[in-house]
């Protein structure tokens, strides 16, 4: 019996990813995030709606960071982390700035949060007096066996 030492990894048919990025607090973050995440999907055996969708999710939810942590007079950073375990995909969104109520109104509302819950599995949003982290998580289905059908009795 063999045994994994520190610097070996055991045989797994999983794919397991992990990256991370930071970037200014800034408009263009949403759209470097979004290239991101496509790039990280792109491996998955998924669809392109369920590729979008993720996009989508995590493009909102730092884009959020942008608007609603700091004030343009104290601009700050936000963090994007992706990794992968069994046949989920998570997504962790950080900025280290403070709450910013929305301003909602019927030209501008407010439906980030919305569409995050509609296009992940799960959303948890946690803030306090350290910043922001919104976790998102989302189930992928099981990579299909690509090995041709072997027909017997034919």
């Amino acid at each position: 019996m063999s045994m994994a030492t520190r610097d070996e990894r055991p045989a797994t048919t999983d794919t397991s990813e992990f990256a991370r990025r930071r970037w200014p607090a800034v408009p263009e973050a949403a759209a470097l995030a979004r290239a991101d995440v496509l790039r990280w999907l792109a491996p998955f055996d998924t669809t392109e709606g369920c590729r979008q969708d993720l996009t989508l999710a995590v493009s909102e939810a730092v884009a959020n960071s942008v608007v609603h942590a700091y004030s343009p007079d104290a601009p700050g950073s936000v963090g994007l982390t992706f990794w992968t375990d069994d046949r989920k995909v998570w997504f962790a969104i950080v900025d280290e700035g403070s709450w910013h109520a929305p301003e909602i109104s019927d030209d501008r509302p407010c439906l980030g949060i919305t569409f995050m819950r509609r296009l992940a599995d799960a959303v948890v949003i946690s803030y306090g007096a350290r910043g922001t982290t919104v976790l998102l998580c989302h189930t992928l289905p099981r990579r299909r066996d690509r090995r041709p059908a072997v027909r017997s009795g034919a």
